[in-house]
Order: C-alpha cells, then sequence, then structure tokens
C-alpha cells in the first residue's frame, strides 16, 4: 500500500493539460473557455487515453482511473448497469452532459449508461470538472460535471470494425462507416453500430446491449449545422440485489433475484425473465454560427425519447395489491396468487439550449439561456401465472412534467499574469406529478417550485507553463423524486465549494496539486438503503463538509517509458448526522459520510519497446469506506488494491490500420467489494477476480 501510495503521489494520468487533435467543433469554444476557468479539471483525449481500454465496458468503468473516482459494477464486469462517484459524491450529484445537454435523467437525477451503450467508441474528448466548476445545463454538479463530446465525421472514407471477446462470455462487435467529404466538400456523414454481451461475472447476470451512432456535418463558410442521432437498446438481468456478507465470503457470484420459493421457503428454481428491458433514443441539432473573430452563437436543439420496463416474479401477492377481486379455484375463494409484474416508465424530454460567445478586448464573455421539459408516465401491470385470465392488467398509473429556465453569464478578464472569473446562474425548476390511478404504494400527487441563484468567482495567476487559482461557487439543488416520495419535506440542498490549486508543466514533467473544501447544508447523502428497483435512498444530513487534497504528475521519462498516477487525500464528515430506526430518532453525531474513502490512489505504467506496441499496467488503491453514515465498523467496506494490464500492437500497414489489444483486469485476483447497501445487515456487490478481453479493430480507409 505504501508504495502505491508513493506511485500514486508522484505519477499521474496527465488530466490538466490534455488537448486533443480532433474534437467537434461546435464544442471547442467550450472546451477552451473551460481550459482557462479556475476550477479543477481533467480533459480527456478519448482516442489517445480510452481507445486501448474500450474492448466493451461501460464508460464509468473507463474512468475508473481518473482523479478521485471510483466505478462500480452490480454484474461485477463492468457491462451492464455500471455507475461512478466522484469524491465521494454519487452518480445523482454528478451533472452528466451529451454535447452540453443533460443526461440526468429529470426526476431521478441518475446517469444510466447501460441506456447508450459505447459511448465511448463515438466521443472525442470528456471533460470533468471536479467539485461545483463553472455553470452547466441541467441539475447542478455537487461533486463533479462530465460532459462527453462527440466525434465528428471523418475528412476522408473509412470504413471501421471493433471487435472483443473475454472473460464471462462478454463479446462485442462494432461497424462504423465514414462517407468522408462530399457535396462541394460541405457534407460528411457517419454511422455506427454496436452488439455487446456478457453473461456478467454474477450469476445469470446476463447484459445484452445495441447501441447506434448517426451524425452528419454540414460547413459552409461561417455556418455549421450537425445533426446527431444515437441511442441503445437494452436488456439485463436483474442483479441489483447483492448478496449478504456471509454468502458472500462462501459463493461471492450468487444471485437471489428471480428466486422462486417452495411451500417450504427454500428456493426450488430462478425466474428466467427477471430483466430490466429498455430503449433511449436521443435526437439533437447543432447550430454553430460565427459572425466574426470575436463573436460565435451555439444554439442546439434536443429531444429524447425514453421506454421500457422492469419485470419480475411475483409470489403469493395479495389481489387486492394489484386492484384485482380475489379468485375462485374452483369452489374455493383464492386471496393470494402468483404474477409477472412489469413497471413501466414512459418519457420524453425535449427543449433548447443557446450559448454566445464574444470578446471584448481582454475580455471574454459567454452567456448563455436554457430552456428543457421532461414529461413522463409511470404504470405498472400484472399477468397471472396460473390465472392466466388476468392479461397485463394495469394496476397503476400517474404521470410527471417539470420544466426548467435557466441562464447564465460566465467572463474572464486578463489583466498582465492575473486571469478574473466570474460565473452567475439562476435556475428555474417546476415539477407537478400526480397519481391517476392509486396501486401499490406507487406515486403521489405533489407540485414544488424552486429558484436558485449560483455564484461563482476565481482567479487565475499565470506562472510559466502554468498556474495558480483560487475560486469559490456556491450551488443549490433540488431534491429528486425518490426523495420527495420518501419524505415530502425533503430540503434542496447548498453547497459552498473553496478550491485552490497548482497546475505547472516542467521540461517532461507535468504537476498539479488542488484542494478543495466543500461546506454543504441539508447535503443528501447515500443513507445505505436501497428502494425496490435497486435504487439508494438518501437523506439530508444537516451540514457535512468534504475537504481534500487532489495530488497528479505525468512523467514522459523517454520516448519508451511513461509514468503517471494520481492521489486523493479526503475527510468526508457529517457534522450531526441524524437518523430514523425502529428505535426512533439517533443523533450518531460527527460521522462518515457513506461511500466515501479517505484515499484513492492510481498508478500507470506505459512501456513501448518498439514503435507500434506498448504495455501497460495500471493499479487503483481504494481506501476504507462505510455503507452508511452510523459510523459502524460492521457497515465498513474493506481497502483495496487492484492492478490492470493492456497491451496493444498496431500491425505496420501504410494504408489500412490493424491494431490488436489485450486486457488482463485484476490480474492478482483480488477479492473486493466497492458497492453495497444495509439490510439489517451489510449486503455486497461482487466484482470480479481475474478476468480478460481481447480486441481486434481494423480500419480501411
Amino acid at each position: 500500500m505504501k508504495g502505491l501510495l508513493f506511485l500514486g503521489v508522484f505519477t499521474a494520468p496527465f488530466y490538466f493539460s490534455q488537448t486533443t487533435d480532433s474534437v467537434q467543433v461546435t464544442s471547442i469554444q467550450a472546451v477552451e473557455f473551460t481550459k482557462r476557468t479556475p476550477v479543477a479539471k481533467s480533459i480527456i483525449n478519448v482516442e489517445k487515453e480510452l481507445a486501448d481500454k474500450n474492448l466493451g465496458q461501460d464508460l464509468p468503468i473507463l474512468l475508473k482511473n481518473q482523479m478521485s473516482v471510483v466505478s462500480t459494477s452490480d454484474a461485477g464486469n463492468g457491462v451492464g448497469y455500471t455507475g461512478l462517484r466522484i469524491r465521494g459524491t454519487s452518480g445523482t450529484s454528478i451533472n452528466v452532459m451529451l454535447n452540453g445537454v443533460p443526461y440526468n435523467d429529470s426526476e431521478s437525477q441518475g446517469t444510466f449508461f447501460v441506456n447508450v451503450p459505447d459511448l465511448t467508441s463515438s466521443a472525442s474528448q470528456i471533460v470533468i470538472q471536479r467539485g461545483v466548476g463553472t455553470s452547466s445545463n441541467g441539475v447542478s454538479a455537487f461533486g463533479a460535471s462530465v460532459n462527453v463530446i462527440s466525434r465528428d465525421p471523418s475528412e476522408t472514407f473509412s470504413v471501421r470494425s471493433d471487435n472483443s471477446y473475454g472473460s464471462f462470455n462478454t463479446y462485442k462487435y462494432s461497424g462504423e462507416i465514414n462517407s468522408g467529404k462530399f457535396w462541394k466538400n460541405r457534407l460528411s456523414v457517419m454511422g455506427r453500430y454496436t452488439h455487446i454481451h456478457s453473461d456478467g461475472y454474477i450469476d445469470r447476470a446476463f447484459s445484452d446491449l445495441h447501441s447506434y451512432n448517426f451524425s452528419a456535418l454540414f460547413q459552409e463558410k461561417n455556418t455549421e449545422l450537425r445533426l446527431l442521432a444515437f441511442g441503445g437498446k437494452e436488456k439485463t438481468y436483474q442483479a441489483w440485489n447483492g448478496i449478504d456478507k456471509a454468502t458472500w465470503e462462501t459463493n461471492p457470484k450468487y444471485n437471489f433475484s428471480g428466486a422462486i420459493y417452495d411451500e417450504d421457503g427454500n428456493i426450488s428454481s430462478f425466474y428466467d425473465n427477471e430483466t430490466d428491458n429498455y430503449r433511449q433514443n436521443h435526437y439533437q441539432l447543432l447550430w454553430n454560427q460565427r459572425f466574426s473573430d470575436q463573436w460565435k452563437l451555439e444554439t442546439t436543439a434536443h429531444y429524447t425519447k425514453g421506454k421500457g420496463y422492469y419485470e419480475n416474479y411475483r409470489q403469493a401477492n395479495r389481489f387486492s395489491r394489484y386492484n384485482l377481486p380475489n379468485m375462485m379455484d374452483g369452489a374455493t375463494i383464492v386471496e393470494r396468487a402468483d404474477f409477472i409484474r412489469k413497471k413501466w416508465l414512459d418519457n420524453d424530454f425535449y427543449g433548447a439550449i443557446s450559448t454566445l460567445y464574444g470578446k471584448l478586448g481582454d475580455l471574454d464573455i459567454n452567456v448563455g439561456a436554457v430552456a428543457n421539459q421532461y414529461y413522463g408516465w409511470h404504470f405498472g401491470n400484472v399477468t397471472g401465472v396460473k390465472f392466466t385470465e388476468i392479461q397485463e392488467h394495469e394496476y397503476y398509473r400517474n404521470r410527471s412534467l417539470k420544466n426548467e429556465v435557466s441562464g447564465f453569464a460566465k467572463a474572464i478578464y486578463k489583466l498582465n499574469r492575473f486571469e478574473f472569473f466570474g460565473d452567475l446562474q439562476l435556475r428555474n425548476i417546476g415539477y407537478d406529478t400526480k397519481v391517476l390511478q392509486q396501486g401499490d404504494d406507487e406515486g403521489v400527487d405533489l407540485y414544488r417550485k424552486w429558484t436558485f441563484f449560483n455564484p461563482k468567482a476565481g482567479v487565475n495567476y499565470n506562472v510559466g507553463n502554468g498556474k495558480i487559482f483560487l475560486s469559490y461557487a456556491n450551488a443549490h439543488r433540488e431534491p429528486n423524486r425518490d426523495d420527495l416520495f420518501a419524505n415530502p419535506d425533503t430540503k434542496a440542498e447548498t453547497l459552498h465549494d473553496f478550491e485552490a490549486g497548482w497546475e505547472q508543466q516542467i521540461g517532461k514533467v507535468a504537476f498539479t496539486a488542488n484542494a478543495y473544501y466543500m461546506y454543504y447544508k441539508d447535503q443528501l447523502v447515500l443513507n445505505g438503503q436501497i428502494n425496490n428497483i435497486g435504487e439508494f435512498i438518501r437523506t439530508n444530513s444537516g451540514k457535512s463538509s468534504r475537504v481534500g487534497l487532489e495530488l497528479g504528475v505525468l512523467a514522459k521519462l523517454s520516448e519508451k517509458l511513461q509514468l503517471s498516477g494520481n492521489t486523493t487525500f479526503s475527510s468526508n464528515k457529517n457534522r450531526e448526522f441524524i437518523a430514523e430506526t425502529e428505535e426512533g430518532l439517533i443523533n450518531y453525531g460527527k460521522t462518515d459520510i457513506s461511500f466515501s474513502p479517505n484515499v484513492i490512489a492510481n498508478g500507470n505504467v506505459i512501456y513501448s519497446p518498439f514503435s507500434n506496441f506498448s504495455l501497460g499496467v495500471t493499479a487503483q488503491y481504494v481506501g476504507k469506506q462505510y455503507l452508511d453514515n452510523s459510523g459502524n465498523q460492521v457497515n465498513q467496506l474493506d481497502d483495496y488494491l487492484v492492478p490492470d494490464f493492456n497491451m496493444s500492437y498496431k500491425l505496420p500497414f501504410k494504408k489500412n490500420e490493424v491494431v490488436l489489444r489485450f486486457l488482463l483486469n485484476n490480474f492478482t485476483n483480488t477479492k473486493y467489494v466497492n458497492n453495497g447497501y444495509i439490510y439489517g445487515d451489510p449486503y455486497y456487490f461482487s466484482q470480479a477476480g481475474i478476468n480478460f478481453m481481447f480486441g481486434l479493430s481494423l480500419r480501411m480507409n
């Protein structure tokens, strides 16, 4: 552990001054503006930094070695339902955008990357801002923001295929075609299709994922238009129940989901279709207009359609639970029976985003306006197992409407070596949900409205090939649907974020250091419990704070050897945590915030013995963390160290490109857990031991 901590402090993935050779032009203004802001950030070149690992695992897993990141996987091997936490904050507190368009679900605020499989293959850059960052579209960032920027079609004709196979019958095949520029060199198009399948590390936790991406780029003089259509369809066997600690110690792959019990209470079999099924389609039209060298306007119209359900086998449920009368079995009145239950979500999200970029001498300004609306239906139906006359009976329905209108103004003023930054944002949110048919305690009638003012300020002091910065940001965030259903009096969160950083490049070595103090009022922390669909339940924690130091370095020692790494040391505390238990209200006092390890460290070594061939070893250490906020040692997850090995070789063809890739994950076969919950006792989500992926990429020009 000490050796890894040393490596983490003095070697790190290069994240503060990374650039890309090919970015989506419509977002280049936003990226360039972000580079100059006094916030902690990483700008990731997808092709250079993630391509060798992009063999089928979801985006959160590919980002697991970034600064302050911990990634999780329900199925244990990074395919299917995955998530990430940054600085200890969960996915519901991380603002995710796709080309600046909000991706967090409007109601749950969750980010379900399983709905857009192989998203990384169509991305050029990923911009991560830790802390509040600058004003963005969608819900406020309470731990970080992540903006995934799409790749433009290639300027020349090409055909590409990416294929891989590995452990747990995991495979991916993908095909992409680029037209190159045509129609007087003004238009280019690109299309991609991907299929990913995995049986999963956990029993029956299979994933069957399909995704597509289409983009068209029109360029003429000062005008650029982009049409993007992308999305996916997923079917995953449920693995969100986890297992108790005793089972994990003896059979870590076990999965209780879908269990069917006999009359003696023993498991007799498993339901084959205990699955989650969802389709999500995204449509974006991006217009980039250049008025002069100083003034540019970016406008995006977007629409997202999502529809799907999850299915369960329900045993011995009362008919009345589903608004059904008791049935007759011969001459006997039956009050209970087995059912196949489906809970549906059918939603639409649409809106417009417009941002004006301007320059007045030494003053750069950025003014934006956002208007979005979400409309969603929640409903459920059941089908009888024995009583087959019951077919798709709808037993509850409710609808939700959420509106947001917001605007921001940002400015950077350069004065000698100083750059002064200011950022003002105003958000207005209205949320209305109504029960249309009551059943099974689903839904509630409520209306909430919030108006938030979020100011930010900071300063850079440029020193040679680096800078020192200070910043302050104030942010507010509304509770989500589940928060309000659990407690209609749930309060909005408030965060005061203080950041101080240093970024420097000296010769072949790049350093970064960032200290932060995040003070929360009514922070919504995970209370260690999950609901009936595996989502973590949150509760206001009163006053709390996150204090940390982030360190990183990249050292390119020679053309053959590169060392990198990052380390986060932090203290994450509830000041006075009060919880409602079976014994009543308990004041636990000052405790650690759930799922917030005090140490996260990553180290990476890349060795290239000859041209087009590289070997790499990456290791992540995550310190101890708690499943809840009680401070009870029983509910603590052990620390772990997991190393991965990767290899890539580009065959020396002049015109076409053939790349062989190999991943060996967790090659020490470490048995570890990085996620779980409390249900009386601790329950764990097991992670896979040693496993591999082999990939073959072909590109013909």
